[in-house]
């Protein structure tokens, strides 16, 4: 398995995959497992064609993405999604975790299908997990109680539904867990993620428009990520910030300097001062020009 891909697009083969049972279900599956990962050797990127959501608990060990260590003692919810790639490297965990695969087919045209949409998280990073409160987790496990036990018994004309309905409630339980998630980095004694971003926009090179995905690069995180947790410190998304960061600058060179416009658009990393006006008008209420000439004095 030494530097390989595995990709799967049914659940039959990603049972057998993990050792488990056939499951009960083809296109949704709810099942308890015991990971001794430090028997897995080498590097191998992992895929599938479902949703996944897993609640992990580690007895023993370490997680590594990337040169980073993080602290698992507490439950963590993972939430991924379809062909999303995930790297397993130098792993040495032994875990329980309770684990939903549920197969794109199996929501299609339910509102729950609508909620993953809607929700980022299925695209943060394995680094960018929930941690979850002892009351938190006990919450969700209840939930995933009531999920395995449909998943258990015979399927009847109600069994979808009440999947469904606790699949939405769960997501809505994840979506008000990390929002606490975020409210308590804000509240931490060290740098806020606001400060962050904004020390790592102003050391980017100046000779582009700064992007979301480099300053997230940088910070190590997924655009959404950290779209997400600055929407919660400051109501605004990342480009948001990054284009108030923009205006500000332009209106300390449109009173501070003589140069042009566009000369002025080039310095901030625009190739197109005709955008960089539009996006001016379009936050300030007026062109580069007119605000130039109502307060330069």
């Amino acid at each position: 398995m030494e530097n390989s891909k595995r990709h799967f697009d049914n659940l039959h083969d990603y049972h057998e995959f993990l050792g488990l049972p056939e499951p009960e279900h083809p296109l949704i599956s709810v099942f308890s497992s015991s990971l001794d990962a430090s028997c897995i050797g080498g590097d191998f990127v992992l895929s599938t064609d479902f949703y996944a959501i897993s609640l992990k608990h580690i007895i023993k060990g370490d997680i590594y993405y990337g040169r980073t260590k993080y602290d698992y003692k507490n439950g963590s919810l993972l939430c991924t999604g379809p062909r999303q790639e995930i790297k397993i490297s130098r792993l040495d965990v032994k875990s329980d975790a309770r684990t939903i695969i549920i197969h794109e087919d199996f929501i299609r045209g339910t509102n729950v299908q609508k909620a993953i949409e809607r929700a980022n998280f299925f695209s943060y990073a394995i680094n960018e997990a929930l941690h979850l409160s002892p009351r938190e987790e006990a919450l969700v496990k209840g939930v995933f109680d009531i999920l395995e036990q449909e998943y258990q018994q015979n399927h009847d004309a109600f069994s979808k539904d009440i999947m469904v309905s606790q699949l939405n409630t769960l997501l809505t339980y994840t979506e008000r867990f990390y929002q606490r998630q975020f409210q308590q980095r804000l509240e931490t004694p060290d740098m806020s993620l606001t400060e962050t971003f904004f020390s790592v926009l102003r050391d980017l090179p100046k000779d582009h428009i700064p992007t979301v995905e480099a300053i997230a690069s940088t910070l190590a995180m997924t655009p959404r990520y950290l779209s997400d947790g600055l929407k919660v410190e400051t109501g605004k998304t990342a480009l948001e910030n990054i284009h108030l960061h923009q205006i500000e600058q332009a209106k300390n060179l449109l009173l501070g300097t003589k140069d042009s416009v566009a000369t002025i658009a080039y310095e901030l990393g625009f190739d197109y001062p005709q955008y960089f006006s539009r996006l001016f008008k379009n936050k300030v209420g007026k062109t580069p020009t007119q605000y130039r000439n109502e307060h330069f004095h």
